[in-house]
């Protein structure tokens, strides 16, 4: 906003077609499907709960504002499935309605731009006195409780020097290479293989004939079948958080609020709305059903902004015990979203 950067750049679109699928892949390298439930039970239930509030305040922003932003419809189904599983969904809703490119751009920046601000609040809310006072927080007093050298942070204490050789370093790129490439390549073809006569053959098109769906598939299969190989990789998990954060920068860099107050304003109103009435249901539910406060957080984070963000700010907080449980729900976010986008457009539509 400031001018310093660019807003657009072939290089930021490189992030997202090598970048994004190959740090991706090495987070998911100890995602083994068969713990799953064992360590993301509760948080499952949640995250499921959160992404209802998702559908919810699709469904609320577009009474509010039907027949104020055009193709409001398909903004919903576009925003119900970044909302509950991230960038790859708000694309394959985008392509499902055929959205117009300037809708698709202008709902990009509110959907950048809402979800960076969300980031900022979930960051917060564990150091609110109102949030303590109201739910049970484990994983914060564990964190409190614990000595932190001077000069070191919790993300610092997590990210500890580690035995990686260079055995380690190459396994796990070339790993990942290979299984970016060969999920790619199946992705391609099943979309091009899958007819789209009907509505149902269109959806599975959709979700079979996406990348990222498939890369994830693919991995905690991998994962799963050969979990001693994939575990003991050293240096995949800091490799694949570095080229994360090189994907932050890019989440962040389109967010022209210029562009928003002169182009699409009411936009960034729905956005507000999804997001607001997400946080409401994640907390009511998580109060009612007696989640605790990490969890509500985790399950609100990975909807809005995915597996790799939630992953992030359990690291950045410090709270070890939920970094994969946040990876596996939002890694299931990819698979629900689609759905739940799909339906919600076609709703809304009618």
């Amino acid at each position: 906003n400031l001018k310093i950067i660019p807003t657009e750049s072939p290089v930021y679109d490189n992030v997202w077609s090598y970048v994004v699928p190959l740090a991706i892949t090495l987070l998911l390298y100890q995602c083994n499907i068969k713990k799953i439930w064992k360590e993301s039970g509760k948080l499952l239930i949640i995250f499921f709960l959160s992404a209802a509030g998702t559908m919810i305040g699709a469904i609320v922003g577009f009474k509010l504002l039907q027949g104020k932003i055009p193709y409001l419809a398909e903004v919903a189904a576009m925003m119900t499935g970044s909302y509950i599983g991230g960038g790859a969904n708000f694309a394959a809703m985008s392509a499902a309605f055929d959205t117009p490119g300037d809708v698709v751009s202008a709902t990009v920046v509110s959907d950048n731009l809402l979800m960076a601000l969300y980031f900022f609040i979930l960051i917060a809310i564990p150091s609110m006195s109102f949030f303590r006072k109201h739910f049970l927080h484990p994983h914060v007093d564990e964190v409190e409780g614990q000595e932190i050298k001077e000069g070191e942070t919790a993300a610092s204490s997590y990210w500890t020097h580690k035995d990686i050789s260079l055995k380690d370093l190459a396994l796990s790129i070339g790993s990942a290479f290979v299984i970016v490439a060969v999920s790619t390549s199946i992705a391609s073809f099943l979309s091009s293989a899958i007819p789209t006569s009907n509505s149902f053959l269109s959806i599975l098109n959709t979700l079979l004939g996406n990348q990222y769906l498939i890369i994830t598939t693919v991995t905690m299969i991998c994962a799963s079948i050969f979990s001693n190989f994939f575990s003991n990789l050293g240096g995949a998990q800091e490799i694949g958080t570095y080229l994360i954060y090189i994907f932050f920068v890019v989440i962040g860099v389109p967010a022209s609020i210029q562009s928003i107050i002169m182009n699409s304003p009411l936009l960034l109103v729905f956005c507000f709305v999804v997001v607001l009435i997400n946080m409401l249901v994640t907390f009511i539910c998580a109060k009612l059903f007696k989640f605790n406060l990490e969890e509500a957080i985790l399950a609100s984070n990975a909807c809005i902004g995915g597996p790799t963000t939630a992953a992030a700010l359990a690291i950045a907080k410090g709270w070890q015990a939920m970094v994969v449980p946040a990876l596996l729900v939002g890694t299931l976010g990819y698979v629900i979203g689609n759905y739940y986008g799909i339906f919600i457009g076609t709703f809304l539509g009618r």
